[in-house]
């Protein structure tokens, strides 16, 4: 427990190349990743880890603010989540913050309600797409973005007892801790409300696939598509910790496609462990990604003059095949580096109303203060809805997808692993496809902000040319590498 705001030092590095601070172990390298922290529950994430996390980030909060406010916070079904909401909690109100509890919700229901509450941030419990076994801790915040950089960078410096703060904490003035699922409702609302101008029921007669992948998404998602007219059919559709993204959801979409034609539906989708991304899936169980939502998306808030200099900003994951027909519509791609941090930044750079990643992290302001998986499938399926035609035939309409194959290369070494343009050997070879298949293709190759791997993607017009660049640059990556 911390009995007061004091600086505590760090001391005694270990052997394991981490350094310890009393009960809690702080890896050398920074604690804060793409998106907050994120590591294996028990080794990494630790109840006084998260104590600590609570109180430091009640103070950074409280010293950001002019004013005092509660923290909104909120968990997906991990078996780890309670322990590190309690944990957050006791550190948050020990900071003299009041906690919101929301209890088992989608990461944008917390980044929501920190906004329209007038929260002084927001913080989730969640590893997103990761297996059961890792947890992490996201910030927002008081506007629903994002916890700031430096503020992040604050939160840490005091975790390792690198910067003094005096507690505005004096005499019993303690946090309370409240449990508020009573704010579920406005999230329901304002998901809703921009639906229903013309009909109260705007999916009616619709058939759609819901896989909730044990995870956050259980909490709403029918209720909502039901409430809109959707009939449901769910799939994984308790929370249950020991299974939240396995084999499921987002990142496994064989369920979803076979559910969808077994069920004669006309749309699926599949959301990921805190459902702030989604994939769709049409009549002929072929993957919706995330490109083809944007230009969708970007195709209707066009025609409303809704889009901003014909702008979406994607990743440079995004497929070529997207990029070019959205050109040839007279828009305007924009590429940002993968993260919906980076991509909202463009977002804000060029005024953009639209943007988002393949992996199905979609953005748009003027619904959507965050990324929202539920937000985006109601969207959709709505468009298809009003359309007249199917998700199916709206998809051949679109555009063909160039061959593209992600390959991950696991680099347990983290210093390699960030630093992997450092590799000659890796430099060279990427340069020798890249002469090779010239205006044909492009290539990736990026370290994952949230997993232990190097990510190898290569992209042309030809699957023979993708194929054989990617087997090359893998096992030069492994080579050199791993």
């Amino acid at each position: 427990m911390v009995s007061s705001p004091v600086r505590t030092q760090l001391i005694s590095p270990l052997t394991s190349g981490a350094l310890r601070w009393g009960t809690i172990v702080l890896p050398n390298s920074a604690l804060f990743g793409t998106d907050g922290i994120r590591g294996q529950a028990g080794e990494v994430l630790t109840a006084p880890l998260a104590l600590q996390i609570g109180y430091w980030a009640g103070q950074v909060l409280k010293s950001a603010s002019s004013t005092i406010a509660p923290v909104i916070l909120g968990q997906d079904s991990r078996n780890s989540s309670n322990m590190l909401a309690m944990a957050l909690s006791a550190g948050l109100t020990a900071a003299g913050l009041d906690v919101w509890d929301l209890g088992l919700c989608p990461t944008p229901m917390v980044a929501h309600l920190t906004h329209h509450c007038g929260a002084i941030g927001g913080i989730m419990i969640s590893a997103s797409h990761n297996p059961p076994e890792d947890n992490g801790i996201k910030f927002f915040n008081p506007d629903g973005t994002k916890l700031a950089t430096a503020l992040q960078q604050q939160i840490e410096s005091a975790l390792r007892g690198q910067t003094e703060f005096i507690s505005a904490v004096s005499g019993n003035h303690w946090g309370q801790h409240y449990h508020r699922s009573d704010l579920v409702s406005h999230y329901i609302e304002a998901l809703q409300t921009p639906l229903t101008s013309q009909t109260s029921q705007p999916l009616a007669g619709m058939r759609v696939v819901l896989d909730l992948a044990w995870g956050s998404a259980t909490r709403l998602s029918a209720e909502v598509f039901q409430a809109l007219g959707a009939e449901t059919i769910c799939l994984h559709d308790r929370p249950d910790g020991n299974q939240i993204n396995v084999n499921c959801g987002s990142t496994h979409l064989g369920l979803l496609k076979a559910a969808v034609q077994d069920h004669s539906a006309e749309i699926g989708f599949a959301f990921d462990g805190d459902a702030d991304r989604v994939l769709a899936v049409d009549s002929q169980g072929r993957t919706v990604d995330g490109d083809y939502i944007l230009y969708l998306w970007g195709q209707q808030l066009l025609r409303s003059g809704q889009l901003p200099g014909n702008t979406i900003v994607s990743t440079v994951m995004s497929n070529l095949g997207f990029e070019r027909a959205w050109n040839k519509q007279g828009g305007q791609l924009i590429r940002a580096a993968v993260g919906d941090q980076y991509v909202h930044a463009e977002m804000i750079r060029h005024g953009a109303q639209l943007g988002g990643e393949q992996s199905g992290h979609i953005l748009c302001p003027s619904y959507s203060v965050s990324g929202d998986g539920l937000l985006t499938a109601l969207h959709l399926a709505c468009l298809v809805q009003r359309s007249g035609c199917t998700l199916a035939e709206l998809v051949d309409q679109s555009f063909q997808t160039y061959p593209q194959l992600l390959k991950n290369v696991r680099v347990e070494d983290r210093d390699r692993r960030l630093n992997w343009q450092s590799c000659d050997a890796v430099q060279t070879a990427i340069e020798q496809a890249e002469a090779d298949m010239g205006d044909r293709g492009r290539i990736l190759v990026r370290a994952s902000g949230t997993e232990p791997v190097i990510r190898v993607m290569v992209e042309a017009e030809t699957e023979a040319l993708v194929s054989y660049w990617t087997e090359q640059l893998v096992a030069i990556v492994q080579a050199h590498l791993a």
